[in-house]
């Protein structure tokens, strides 16, 4: 559920400002307006805070779309870098992968997930989304070369892992208030990609 809009606390900065508070009230302003409708002014106004300040959080109004997405990339790849030196590289990543559902549960689902007529066809917003997912491709890509997997079954591997969890995501989602935590669906349809690609021959 979308939270109040945060107050302004006097002139200049507020102390509370925070990409939640202005995703916040970028989520409340798309709900009454429309993604189009909604300016980055508007938003800075909502929250209490200065354009300037929108743009220290944000590098445009459709990433607000992705902070629960832009944390779950830096949990994964954290995790990634503890994984046992001695482990699957494959293994490791759909571990990885599947570790993300911690993230989410019932009471925590990505905006972006659940209100797709907001986004329509938002040029910048696809584009945003894309970079994300092509930037953790490369991310799994290179940690798999570095565990002696050649360099095409690597990135095979890596955009297979990537739509399993995106699919599961999708499906989680659209699971409603039964869908309980994320994790199970992102192991269901991780584990058979792992274990297929671990049953070829990926050395170089």
């Amino acid at each position: 559920m979308t939270k109040p809009a945060p107050q302004p606390s006097g002139p200049g900065r507020p102390p509370a400002a925070s990409r939640d508070i202005l995703q916040d009230a970028a989520f409340e302003l798309f709900l009454e307006n429309g993604y189009a409708g909604t300016t980055v002014d508007q938003v800075a106004r909502r929250a209490g805070v200065s354009r300037n300040t929108f743009f220290n959080y944000f590098d445009a109004k459709g990433d607000v779309f992705w902070v629960e997405l832009d944390e779950a990339i830096e949990h994964f790849t954290a995790t990634l870098a503890e994984m046992p030196a001695d482990a699957s590289p494959l293994r490791s990543v759909g571990d990885a992968l599947v570790s993300i559902g911690d993230e989410f549960g019932p009471s925590r689902v990505p905006f972006a997930l659940t209100q797709h007529d907001l986004i329509g066809s938002a040029h910048d917003l696809q584009a945003s989304a894309l970079g994300r997912f092509t930037t953790l491709g490369r991310v799994i890509r290179d940690f798999l070369v570095r565990g002696g997997v050649g360099a095409a079954a690597a990135q095979a591997a890596a955009y297979a892992l990537l739509g399993a969890a995106v699919a599961a995501t999708q499906v989680w989602a659209a699971a409603g208030t039964g869908r309980g935590e994320l994790g199970p669906y992102l192991r269901a349809a991780v584990g058979p990609v792992v274990a297929g690609f671990a049953g070829a021959s990926l050395s170089h």
